[in-house]
């Protein structure tokens, strides 16, 4: 009954100390195409699903590269996601500048969620309506971060955002133990099979429509890239050897018997339909 009142300026609290319009944002995200990111010892890598707006259109950019060392996925308005992509640029940008290094990617993650977080308290400004997967490498090894509208930032061993991300949590949350020793080609596949979860029942990963960020060394089906180990974006037919080991694995898979159904016994109830 409070919602209509109170969700025309992101900044007064509701009488159950909710920001409407900060879920809003959150909600843009959710209706955003998904993204996947996951990460092992030596590698973190980013899948997204890109969407096209009909026949005659191209399909949407779903990543952008940062810095040699830290690229980022989208899910939600990518006209928002290219001004704090701009904006992570610079602050990358700026550290290269002033300190002669790399950013470290905790701030650079922190940097955009005070940035967003500015939107949520103060008047005639709107949450961004975008939400960020963020890889990236340091002296500590790869990382992956979370960012949402709200402000908050997480780091995490494999996420998701975007339409029907459960799907793909669920699968990441069966296997991520798995994932700090997986070699790159193994870490796509899990990363594939999490994105094809959240596809709709008539659609098929291919690859117009899928995108594969990574950062670590070179995997066996790359060509060399300079520097070494820096976030690269693979798409069109560089996704097809990814794709098609995942069918391959598929056919491979022994067909599942479907276990025979226990004899009755005496002891078993009989139950007669009336």
């Amino acid at each position: 009954m409070f919602r209509n009142t109170y969700d025309s300026d992101n900044t007064v609290f509701s009488p159950q100390g909710r920001l409407h319009q900060v879920e809003y944002a959150l909600e843009a995200v959710k209706q955003g195409s998904a993204a996947v990111g996951l990460r092992s010892k030596t590698h973190a890598i980013l899948l997204a699903l890109k969407r096209s707006t009909g026949e005659l259109a191209s399909y949407q950019q779903k990543m952008f590269r940062i810095d040699d060392h830290v690229g980022i996925a989208i899910a939600g308005l990518t006209s928002d996601a290219r001004v704090l992509s701009n904006f992570m640029r610079q602050q990358a940008m700026g550290e290269r500048m002033m300190f002669n290094r790399p950013m470290p990617v905790n701030r650079l993650v922190s940097s955009i969620a005070d940035k967003a977080q500015v939107n949520t308290q103060e008047y005639g400004r709107r949450p961004y309506g975008v939400g960020f997967l963020v890889v990236g490498q340091d002296q500590s090894g790869p990382h992956l971060f979370e960012f949402s509208p709200s402000g908050n930032s997480y780091e995490y061993y494999a996420m998701s955002i975007g339409a029907r991300s459960q799907s793909a949590k669920t699968y990441l949350e069966k296997h991520y133990e798995s994932f700090a020793d997986c070699n790159l080609e193994d870490l796509i596949r899990h990363g594939l099979h999490a994105l094809r979860e959240t596809l709709q029942q008539d659609k098929e990963l291919n690859v117009n429509n899928t995108s594969v960020g990574i950062i670590g060394p070179m995997g066996q089906h790359e060509k060399p890239i300079l520097p070494p180990g820096s976030f690269r974006i693979l798409e069109g037919d560089k996704v097809e050897v990814y794709l098609q080991s995942m069918e391959k694995e598929k056919e491979e898979a022994p067909a599942s018997v479907p276990d025979a159904a226990p004899a009755p016994t005496a002891d078993d109830d009989v139950q007669m339909s009336g």
